[in-house]
């Protein structure tokens, strides 16, 4: 059960950590090699089910603006300009990553917290190498590299969904055209990849926390994995409100 004190001391402890892994790195080109990797890995292989969801979830907006919220009184462009909105500040962004700390945080806590158990860390550590740094900082600038990149295949993947509803004759391509295109303000782009990115610090950084600091064996291997996509979801939320307060 998480107490009062418990959050204090897990802030503490995550501090710490963050002071260890926020430095220079000693070998630069080994960091640079497993920037890449962790790009490919969190990134790169990540693109699938972001393509297919916000495809998906872009034509499900579309129609249920179309059937529930349109109607004689409204213009019809309004089912366009109410998708993009929606696909560029809160799906494509928040909901997206919420989605991507199950997928990510959990394979990241469960990896950290393997070697941990099987005292690879500890090895790392006994021969004076900096192992939050060496195995913690290119996860998360990997993924915060990478993750404006899948926010912006979201948006297009999510308005392409929202044209294919027009095969099903919900609404026309002229009028989603008008739509997408009205009153276009670039900013709110902006404000989903710097929340994205917010969001990406927050899924590696805590999921490595709770990889990183296992204490036991493999169950509590899995339930390091279960509270980082727990914990990842809820700091997302949270940061969701007070981000938009500042950005929008």
């Amino acid at each position: 059960m998480l107490t009062p004190r418990r959050a204090l001391i897990d802030l503490g402890r995550y501090v710490e950590l963050m002071g260890r892994v926020l430095t220079s790195p000693d070998r630069w080109r080994m960091f640079y090699r497993q920037y890449v990797t962790e790009m490919f890995q969190l990134g790169y292989n990540s693109i699938g089910i972001v393509l297919i969801i916000s495809f998906f979830i872009g034509a499900v907006i579309c129609l249920q603006i179309k059937l529930n919220i349109q109607s004689p009184w409204m213009p019809r462009m309004v089912v366009g300009y109410t998708t993009r909105e929606i696909m560029l500040l809160e799906f494509s962004s928040s909901i997206m990553c919420l989605i991507l700390a199950g997928k990510v945080g959990s394979n990241i806590a469960s990896e950290l917290g393997t070697m941990r158990i099987t005292q690879q860390i500890d090895a790392l550590d006994i021969m004076g190498v900096n192992s939050a740094n060496y195995l913690i900082l290119p996860k998360v600038a990997g993924l915060m590299t990478i993750m404006p990149i899948l926010v912006t295949f979201s948006v297009a993947a999510g308005i392409g969904g929202a044209y294919c509803t027009s095969f099903m004759g919900t609404t026309t391509i002229p009028e989603l055209n008008e739509g997408f295109r009205y009153s276009f303000n670039q900013w709110f782009f902006w404000c989903g990849i710097i929340k994205a990115v917010v969001y990406a610090f927050i899924i590696t950084s805590v999921s490595a926390y709770k990889g990183y600091t296992v204490v036991g064996g493999s169950v509590e291997v899995g339930k390091a994995s279960t509270d980082a996509v727990v914990t990842s979801s809820i700091l997302i939320l949270f940061s969701d409100i007070f981000l938009t307060q500042i950005l929008t």
